[in-house]
């Protein structure tokens, strides 16, 4: 009897065991059959959450679901990421963030997760950074800023220590124009923008789409693009390289991440979801208006992207000595 017992429980487990063996390509096939959060590493208003935005309209469009923006910013982007790596990995929590993340994988000491923790989904846009003053700046160009930068310091405000830009932008004053300066981080660009309209910044480095309804209607003064040529959204801005800075380009991509251990197949459907509506007329002409290039890669090619990105960024960072 403890034999026909022991053969029974043998076969109870090996039952159980194939069943959860053929749950994740079944989940992944039906997926999704629930509401999807994209959680958005910034405040409302800023780069990925624009993106996350369009992103998310559309796919609910296309996979018939629910798909919910939750901007959960700090800690350069830091906190939203943690909050997805910790998450159930089925694919019903995505993050929506930016270059941030590659840098702060190198400059954040303290973020609590690491590179193997996330697997991008679909990188969909690239944008230069600017550089942008109050109108009431006596510089009327980058040029001018940096010669009065001589002279005095100044502040400038970003998105947040460790995003993108600021990482380049300290890059650039370090580095390449050597002038002194004191940085002042927000929680996103939406606030930087904010101070920067009420003159409580000297000036403003942000990826360009936030930024470009401010500069088309004049209430701030575009100084220069950190990009090979201007930009078609801002057209009158010039390039750093205009300004006698040739070489030095700075931009943040947006891109959707998933915790590592998210279903191939789950990862492969939204991306191929991700680029076909980013390839649409309207997406395309979003992008362009708000100064954004489109990004297009597969799986294989966003986890190459996302490699090189991140052994990028490092480079920058160690070299301005920056953490935080």
């Amino acid at each position: 009897r403890s034999d026909c017992m022991l053969r029974s429980g043998l076969k109870t487990l090996a039952a159980a065991a194939l069943a959860a063996c053929l749950a994740l390509p079944a989940s992944a096939q039906t997926y999704p059959s629930q509401n999807i959060t994209v959680m958005v590493a910034f405040p409302a208003g800023g780069l990925a959450d624009i993106i996350a935005r369009l992103v998310s309209t559309k796919l609910e469009g296309r996979l018939k679901q629910s798909v919910v923006v939750e901007n959960r910013g700090g800690a350069g982007g830091n906190i939203a990421a943690k909050a997805v790596v910790n998450s159930a990995p089925d694919g019903y929590t995505l993050l929506a963030t930016t270059s941030g993340l590659a840098a702060n994988l190198t400059a954040s000491k303290n973020r609590g997760f690491e590179q193997s923790d996330l697997r991008p989904i679909a990188f969909v846009a690239i944008s230069p950074d600017v550089i942008a003053v109050h109108p009431s700046n006596p510089a009327k160009d980058l040029k001018e800023f940096i010669a009065n930068a001589k002279e005095k310091s100044f502040t400038y405000g970003s998105a947040g220590a460790g995003t993108g830009p600021q990482i380049g932008a300290e890059y650039f004053f370090q580095e390449v124009a050597k002038v002194k300066y004191v940085h002042v981080p927000f929680q996103g660009g939406a606030p930087a923008i904010t101070a920067t309209l009420g003159n409580h910044v000297d000036a403003l480095v942000l990826t360009l789409p936030p930024v470009v309804p401010q500069i088309v209607q004049g209430k701030l003064r575009g100084l220069g693009v950190a990009s090979e040529k201007r930009n078609s959204a801002i057209p009158d801005v010039p390039t750093y390289g205009e300004m006698g800075y040739p070489g030095v380009y700075s931009g943040s991509w947006v891109a959707f991440f998933a915790p590592a251990k998210t279903p191939d197949a789950v990862v492969s459907k939204l991306n191929s979801e991700i680029n076909a509506l980013m390839a649409e007329p309207d997406s395309l002409e979003k992008l362009k208006q708000n100064g954004f290039d489109p990004v297009v890669k597969d799986v294989a090619g966003s986890e190459a992207y996302y490699k090189s990105e991140v052994a990028s960024w490092g480079k920058m960072v160690n070299a301005i000595g920056f953490s935080n």
